[in-house]
């Protein structure tokens, strides 16, 4: 079988599998939920032809589909003007629930599509660097080339972040670097250049390939953060899949005090889309080129040396 033709039937497959429970819950059909995210979605196109044309899905299902949501209450009929032999399909106001559940579904998918495509071509092209970095690691300072941590990932569950150790052996563990007394005695000389380009989140490709974590979206806490887990908890930052750069980290990075941080992390949950995602990933690249918000000391320290 041609590859490119697989992959679409797996993904279709893998697509359909994440909206079957949404489905049972609703008590509609796969194509009945398609045809109302595909009206809602594509505003331009509006009749039963358009729907077999576009998505490919066969008339008698397409036919079959949309009696049931009209006579449900989900979907109107309209003749259009031109051509009484054709008809107009609306959604009604007793879809918007379903549409809006069905969109936040459909973004998570292809989110994480995303997030397996990019991060799987990341750990191909990026090997020969991670390797150099691995090196110049052990070289600068023995001892393990990766530096694990507890974390706070999707709906509060814990799992241990990777990173490049930037920092010497005998750094306190279990402890935020702005908690630290001079944190610059705690980092190695290349732990110093890997901060300061972010570098040092490399290994995080592998775990965003996993479903670990995300591309985009707030950074994993630590365990032992309850103030910014309980501020993200007023916003719902903690139900998404913690990201290796976010809308926080465009905004202020190190330099934010927690609550603002947890804002930022609020803004992206309830902006969420394909777009804003985009414009975190670019706004990332700058921010790094910059080195915008790096400050050794960690969480809202600018704020602190203004007050001192």
């Amino acid at each position: 079988m041609n590859p490119n033709i697989e992959f679409s039937i797996k993904t279709a497959q893998a697509y359909n599998a994440v909206c079957k429970p949404l489905c049972q819950e609703l008590g509609l059909s796969q194509t009945a939920l398609d045809i109302l995210l595909f009206l809602a979605n594509n505003p331009d196109y509006k009749t039963a032809r358009d729907i077999v044309e576009v998505r490919h899905i066969k008339a008698n299902l397409v036919s079959m589909n949309v009696d049931k949501l009209v006579q449900e209450g989900y979907l109107e009929r309209y003749a259009v003007a031109s051509d009484r032999r054709k008809t107009k399909l609306l959604c009604t106001g007793k879809a918007d629930p379903i549409i809006r559940k069905g969109r936040v579904v459909q973004n998570a998918f292809f989110k994480r599509l995303l997030d397996i495509i990019l991060s799987g071509c990341a750990i191909v092209i990026l090997s020969p660097l991670l390797l150099i970095i691995a090196v110049a690691i052990k070289i600068d300072d023995p001892g393990p080339v990766l530096f694990r941590q507890k974390r706070v990932g999707i709906h509060k569950t814990h799992f241990s972040i990777m990173k490049f150790r930037t920092m010497k052996m005998d750094t306190p563990k279990d402890t935020p670097t702005h908690l630290l007394e001079n944190p610059e005695q705690y980092i190695t000389k290349v732990g110093k250049f890997l901060r300061k380009s972010s570098l040092d989140e490399l290994p995080q490709i592998f775990q965003i390939f996993t479903g670990k974590m995300s591309i985009i979206g707030p950074r994993p806490a630590l365990w032992n953060q309850f103030d910014l887990i309980a501020e993200r908890d007023k916003y719902g930052a903690n139900d998404v899949r913690p990201g290796l750069t976010g809308w926080a980290q465009i905004n202020g990075r190190d330099e934010l005090p927690i609550e603002v941080k947890a804002r930022f992390d609020g803004e992206y949950v309830e902006k969420l889309s394909f777009f804003f995602d985009c414009k975190c990933f670019f706004g990332t690249i700058v921010s790094v080129l910059k080195h915008d918000g790096v400050v050794e000391g960690g969480t809202g320290q600018l704020e602190k040396e203004k007050k001192e």
